[in-house]
């Protein structure tokens, strides 16, 4: 995928270890709504599933990760820099 392209991928994550991780789309900065509500604490989501993984609080894993749940409703994203 360009990264010229106005249109977002289908599946991001924020994690550095994941297969779906893509430093330069993260810089342009991603907006997030889910349910109509936008949402600043998602680590990953997909289109295409319908689905979010947000943070639950500043609980760590045993990885030293985030926390967080997976949920499932309508997902919009977009480039925050698009005009």
């Amino acid at each position: 995928m360009s990264e010229t392209t106005n249109t977002p991928p289908d599946r991001l994550s924020v994690d550095p270890d994941s297969s779906f991780y893509n430093e330069t789309l993260l810089d342009r900065g991603i907006g997030v709504r889910f349910k109509g509500q936008e949402k600043t604490n998602v680590e990953e989501y997909c289109i295409s599933e319908g689905w979010v993984r947000v943070a639950v609080g500043k609980t760590l894993d045993r990885r030293g990760k985030p926390m967080a749940m997976k949920i499932k409703g309508p997902v919009e994203v977009w480039f925050k820099d698009a005009k």
